[in-house]
């Protein structure tokens, strides 16, 4: 018997995940023409077909759903073993992926710390972008952020890490001593992306809002932490996050009333990665360490 057809089988698997040979075809980077004809391919080599293509999108005949389940699981499988050993050249990294405010405010501050109870432990840290989607073949941790309640998904973990409740902040340099509630209109605003969290803000403190909405606008928090540090103006951060700015004296807070409360940073683990002892150690320090200062 021939070889096993494997580029006719991971077409297969594309349109059977896809539902339509022009979706595998999107899938896969290739033509139509190509997808269609590597399942020709696979058919004339089982000797049977596989798909109904009288309707509109083509239909599983009961051999095909056969091999289906098959080929899904083996290259499931396949992936994974590939992985394990594509990230495990001899000494597994324990790869953590955290979102810059993350990754600046908190985790490289208290790094050092996990490194020295865990010295056998090989570390990568890697970005984490808002919005973009984690591959947790490649990560084993990551921190990220969400508007509300974090839904993860299937083979995949999420905590709330640190409240994203925000208040208004602003360096001693300020004049910070002297700033009442009702005069923090009468400064410059630092706004994170755009006005909402400052108007919401003024509703909730009950205090009129400026005629005026001067401040320059910032896309990244650590460029909003950076201006609010640098005395440029009065920034919401979230409390959390600046924690030891605060204990330092960097950035003083102005007012109690906070906005953001339903917002969160969350700690996130693919479950397949929380079964080795070094992931699973790696969060249970950094649960334990949240509430911490940052040593120094």
């Amino acid at each position: 018997m021939s070889q096993v057809p494997l580029n006719a089988l991971r077409a297969f698997d594309a349109v059977v995940r896809s539902g339509s040979f022009k979706a595998a075809a999107q899938t896969l980077c290739v033509t139509q023409s190509a997808v269609s004809h590597q399942v020709r391919h696979l058919e004339d080599w089982i000797g049977r077909p596989l798909f109904d293509r009288t309707g509109p999108r083509p239909r599983l005949l009961p051999e095909g759903e056969d091999l289906a389940r098959v080929t899904a699981l083996s290259l499931e499988g396949l992936a994974a073993a590939c992985a394990r050993l594509r990230r495990e050249p001899g000494g597994k990294a324990l790869v953590i992926a955290a979102i810059p405010s993350v990754a600046l405010c908190w985790l490289i501050p208290r790094l050092a710390a996990f490194r020295a109870g865990h010295p056998d432990v090989e570390v990568r840290i890697v970005y984490a972008f808002h919005g973009q989607e984690i591959d947790f073949t490649d990560v084993d941790l990551a921190f990220v952020w969400a508007a509300g309640p974090f839904a993860p998904e299937p083979g995949v973990t999420a905590e709330l890490f640190l409240p994203g409740k925000s208040v208004p902040v602003c360096s001693p340099a300020l004049g910070a001593a002297g700033i009442a509630e009702t005069t923090i209109g009468q400064l410059p605003l630092l706004h994170d992306t755009d006005e909402t969290g400052w108007r919401t803000w003024f509703a909730r403190a009950g205090v009129a809002m400026p005629r005026r909405w001067a401040g320059p606008v910032f896309q990244d928090f650590n460029l909003l932490r950076a201006a609010a540090l640098a005395g440029q103006g009065v920034a919401l951060c979230p409390r959390a996050m600046i924690r030891d700015d605060l204990e330092s004296g960097r950035l003083r807070m102005l007012s109690e009333v906070s906005v953001m409360e339903t917002s969160g940073y969350y700690l996130l683990g693919g479950t397949a990665s929380l079964r080795r002892a070094d992931a699973a150690g790696f969060r249970a320090w950094a649960l334990a360490a949240r509430e911490t200062s940052a040593p120094g």
